[in-house]
């Protein structure tokens, strides 16, 4: 595995990868409150077909942070992203995989870039077209969403960083299986998070984002809701998605209307994994990438 730093424009990036860069590109996109090593038990699974790339998102560890909230807009996140695969994969990705925040990047890419991308796969993730519905139901999404509007809050990066990060570390439990999260690798995020402006660039994604999140039980209207043109929300690659039946985060009515959006969907559940099934069980995760990207 290797360190790489690079810069896209007047900002500096981080990532690790391995394999050959000659081989196809599959590009990682992790979530909140993650970093790239959240995929480091996937990518050397790949290390002889693929060239693996999994960066520092802009606001996360060791890539560029600060700015204002307007610098964490998906067009931004997405832009990013593009232009990884530009510099590495010579302007096509064999994949792009996301999860969590990642996924919506990563969906984000798909809709405007389609003919970057060979598949997207995505990991206990939501399209946000059926995410904003769920949000604004008034049900089982946005009660389990409530966190939103909390990090969206000035000074909330405060409350996470205090005690040692005591509150962030709570932000992955909510009830789902977190043996994996080790000493060690509490360390490791801590390290990631750094410091108030690190923590302050991850809270700004959940800040520039227009989703709008219900309160439970009260519905927000149709015509407040941000109105997007259905055209642009269609997925046209190969798509899979992977997802963990324990997920206490993401709700079933966020991915159920999934299939409305997309023209060629594979859905592959695991009871026993959750929303943090990329570190629950990677060698599974990389096995179903594998025979997906391998089919005829």
């Amino acid at each position: 595995m290797q360190s790489i730093h690079f810069d896209i424009k007047d900002k500096s990036f981080h990532a690790i990868s391995c394999g050959d860069p000659k081989n196809p590109l599959l590009l990682f996109l992790h979530g909140f409150p993650e970093y790239c090593d959240a995929w480091a038990a996937v990518l050397p699974f790949f290390a002889d077909t693929h060239y693996c790339v999994a960066p520092d998102q802009r606001g996360y560890g060791k890539s560029w942070r600060g700015g204002n909230v307007g610098d964490y807009a998906t067009k931004h996140l997405a832009a990013d992203v593009l232009a990884m695969i530009k510099m590495f994969g010579n302007g096509k990705a064999a994949a792009l995989v996301g999860h969590d925040w990642g996924a919506s990047v990563a969906y984000a890419c798909a809709m405007r870039a389609p003919e970057m991308l060979d598949n997207l796969v995505i990991i206990n993730g939501v399209h946000p077209a059926p995410f904003q519905e769920g949000l604004a139901s008034g049900g089982p999404q946005a009660k389990a969403s409530q966190y939103i509007e909390w990090l969206r809050r000035e000074g909330s990066e405060e409350a996470l960083v205090a005690n040692n990060f005591e509150r962030m570390f709570g932000m992955f439990s909510k009830y789902m299986d977190m043996s994996w999260l080790t000493p060690q690798k509490k360390t490791d995020y801590r390290a990631a998070w750094r410091d108030l402006e690190g923590v302050k660039g991850m809270v700004n994604w959940y800040r520039a984002t227009p989703l709008l999140v219900a309160k439970p039980g009260e519905p927000i209207p149709t015509d407040k809701l941000p109105q997007w043109d259905p055209k642009t929300l269609r997925i046209r690659m190969p798509h899979l998605l992977l997802w963990g039946l324990g997920d206490t985060a993401l709700k079933p009515e966020t991915r159920d209307a999934l299939i409305n959006y997309c023209e060629d969907l594979t859905i592959v559940e695991r009871e026993d994994a959750d929303h943090w099934i990329i570190h629950q069980h990677p060698k599974w995760v990389a096995m179903q990438i594998m025979a997906f990207l391998s089919r005829p």
